[in-house]
């Protein structure tokens, strides 16, 4: 199939080309015309030199009316010539492109599309998008123009030609898979019509409903997705009821510290599951430091108390070693054996491990995704915790929930999730939310900044560290790199703090290149207070507690998204003093400026992941990817959710009269969702 073939079949696209498009994980023809747009230029107005807007972009046809000449300015070579039309004239510059001179010639006429300025007493408009005029007529003016996502040195002028040539080729290929009915009933335009109107529109009208067909789509078939994996699971999930030992009341009151109302709420919702004779299948959504371990250690005393094991698996050796040392301390006195599995578990450990729970020796088992393997044995499992549940996909939380016969499933996750997009993505669980900090929790003071006020920083950090409090700093990149130097690099920075800065204080390095040996040394000496600054990328993100840690320091704060920035401010706050962070930033962007200012306002994590879902959209809040579902390109849960309600009740209305898709109209959904959907569980339920 065309559609199938390499971007490489194009004409006109060369080794280095082919990199530069699998750079951005283009590699089919399929994978090329799915690239929408992020954005459009509306170039169907011509705009006269009289009347251009000063720092805005401009679309203007003129002559050249000077021969291109080429001048240094300091270090900088620069084109420059005149341009003119009937109501006036203004200059053209370009930059350390000294060929540009041959490509104008004086008397013919071009369309030019660029920014307008003020520049040494000169109007001029820089480095151009141009095109020459023939007998009136160009390619771009008068159309609405495509902006695609791209690397640096990928232009848009290749990825539209190279679209355009794919779309020419494959559209007779492309395969309609809405049936005609549901296209009929939402008034839906077919599948050529929206791609090929998508990457080139011939007008607004032709935009909305190329739009509305893609984004129904694709929410189409992530809902009947969901819909078919949920059926499947409620199919199979007649499990076994548990009781409430009489032991629980001593171990709740064994506990360091009392259940809050909210962690009360939910552990009722819980027992609720546990007592049912239907396996429960249940998300628990808490902020940072609500509480969510104590939650799932009390789950798991229930079901290995009803003769059952038990099984948590988190996504990091750090996050599952310190579940496990947590539940060690916690489960002491009530003679429960547990073990640790991970990565880093030796052959012979692991082969202990593996025979003690087949025989029902071991009660409960921790670790990370080597759980899953097809060598654990787990006869009464009786219950399933996965934490932070987005770093898993669908497949291998059912992988882990088929060892059992039907075992309860709990889900936890500290990245709040705004309700739309839980609905969608956890469409087949029970929501429980823990809403509340335990007592004596202080709010974080958080506050974003320019890199003009370092030396305060430093002078802020100082006092705090001579108080006796610890810090931390976080860049986004591991070493300096060329073309992002202004971007903080972890280890160049731990270098200037440690000589420049702050000689006198011990300073950490952590990043995940290093081997976790080396990573947990690190993190053990910051949580034993022999080092006073930890230096680091998002490796500390999840699963690091350390109560004495005050102030966070994020460099290059623009990098991150909202949700990442608030699981990194709740890496302090844990303790009994006022914490801080400081979000650096000198970035003039205003949705990065909005974004931080919400980071300022706001310390609720759904308020924060509610606005980055509105701001950035679905797609870079949380990468479906990792759900094993289909991928969201074009569709935006915040703004679609009125095609959304439209699409759960076409999926349903669907399903209803057609469970496992077998009419010859729903063939194409069939085979697309088999193709989408990883694993044997849509294979088993279709």
């Amino acid at each position: 199939m065309f559609l199938e073939q390499s971007i490489m079949d194009l004409k006109g696209v060369g080794e280095q080309t082919i990199k530069k498009f699998n750079k951005l994980g283009l590699f089919t023809i399929q994978d090329l015309i799915e690239h929408y747009p992020k954005e459009y230029e509306d170039r169907r107005k011509i705009t006269k030199i009289q009347e251009t807007v000063m720092d805005e972009e401009n679309n203007i046809i003129a002559t050249v009316a000077s021969r291109p000449e080429v001048m240094k300015k300091g270090y900088k070579v620069i084109v420059k010539f005149r341009i003119k039309d009937d109501t006036g004239s203004i200059y053209v510059v370009f930059y350390g492109q000294p060929y540009m001179k041959n490509n104008f010639i004086v008397g013919e006429t071009y369309n030019f599309y660029g920014k307008i300025r003020r520049q040494y007493g000169c109007i001029e408009m820089e480095s151009p998008e141009y095109e020459k005029v023939d007998n009136g007529i160009t390619q771009k003016a008068n159309k609405i123009i495509p902006i695609y996502p791209a690397t640096q040195k990928l232009s848009q002028k290749v990825i539209r030609q190279l679209i355009e040539q794919a779309l020419s080729l494959a559209l007779p290929e492309v395969e309609d898979v809405l049936p005609a009915y549901i296209k009929e009933l939402y008034k839906l335009k077919s599948k050529s019509f929206a791609l090929t109107h998508i990457h080139f529109p011939k007008d607004d009208e032709a935009f909305f409903e190329a739009r509305k067909r893609l984004v129904f789509e694709e929410l189409f078939l992530l809902q009947l997705s969901l819909f078919v994996l949920k059926s499947e699971f409620l199919s199979r999930s007649k499990g076994i009821s548990k009781k409430v030992p009489e032991s629980f009341k001593a171990f709740v009151e064994y506990l360091p510290f009392e259940f809050t109302g909210a962690q009360k709420r939910v552990m009722k919702e819980i027992v609720k599951d546990l007592k049912s004779d239907y396996a429960g299948n249940r998300l628990v959504q808490g902020d940072v430091g609500s509480g969510k371990t104590v939650i799932a250690a009390a789950s798991l005393f229930i079901v290995i108390k009803n003769n059952q094991q038990g099984a948590l698996m988190a996504p990091t050796e750090v996050l599952a070693k310190q579940h496990y040392e947590f539940l060690q301390q916690v489960f002491e006195p009530f003679n429960i054996k547990m073990a640790l599995l991970t990565g880093s578990t030796t052959a012979k450990e692991k082969r202990e491990i593996l025979a003690k729970l087949k025989s029902q020796e071991l009660d409960l088992v921790v670790g990370t995704h080597a759980l899953i393997e097809d060598n654990v044995e787990m006869p009464a499992l009786g219950l399933v915790i996965t934490d932070e549940q987005h770093r898993f996909g669908v497949r291998q939380r059912l992988k882990l929930s088929e060892k059992g016969q039907t075992p309860d499933v709990i889900v936890m996750t500290a990245t709040p999730i705004p309700r739309t997009l839980a609905l969608i993505l956890y469409g087949d669980m029970d929501i429980s939310i823990i809403d509340e900090l335990p007592p004596g929790r202080q709010p974080i003071k958080t506050n974003a900044v320019d890199s003009s006020y370092h030396a305060r920083i430093y002078q802020f950090m100082d006092k705090h560290i001579r108080e006796g409090r610890q810090c931390y700093v976080i860049c986004p990149m591991v070493e300096e790199n060329e073309k992002q130097a202004d971007l903080k690099s972890v280890t160049e920075y731990t270098a200037y703090l440690k000589e420049q800065v702050f000689p006198h204080f011990n300073i950490g390095l952590l990043h995940g290149k290093m081997k976790p040996k080396e990573k947990n040394a690190v993190m053990e000496a910051f949580a034993s207070g022999q080092v006073h600054i930890l230096v680091s990328t998002t490796v500390v993100e999840v699963g690091v507690n350390v109560p004495n840690a005050t102030v966070m320091v994020i460099e290059n704060a623009e990098r991150f998204g909202l949700a990442q920035l608030h699981q990194l401010r709740g890496r302090v706050g844990r303790g009994k003093h006022q914490s801080y962070c400081v979000l650096v930033s000198d970035s003039k962007n205003k949705v990065t400026k909005k974004r931080l200012k919400i980071m300022e306002e706001s310390t609720d994590g759904f308020v924060i992941a509610d606005t980055d879902l509105k701001l950035r959209g679905p797609g870079d809040f949380f990468g479906t990817k990792q759900h094993g579902l289909p991928e969201m390109k074009i569709a935006n849960l915040y703004t679609d959710a009125k095609v959304l309600k439209e699409v759960q009740k076409a999926a349903k209305s669907l399903l209803e009269q057609d469970k496992d898709l077998s009419l010859p109209e729903h063939q194409g959904l069939k085979v697309k969702l088999l193709q989408t959907i990883e694993g044997e569980q849509m294979h088993t339920a279709l």
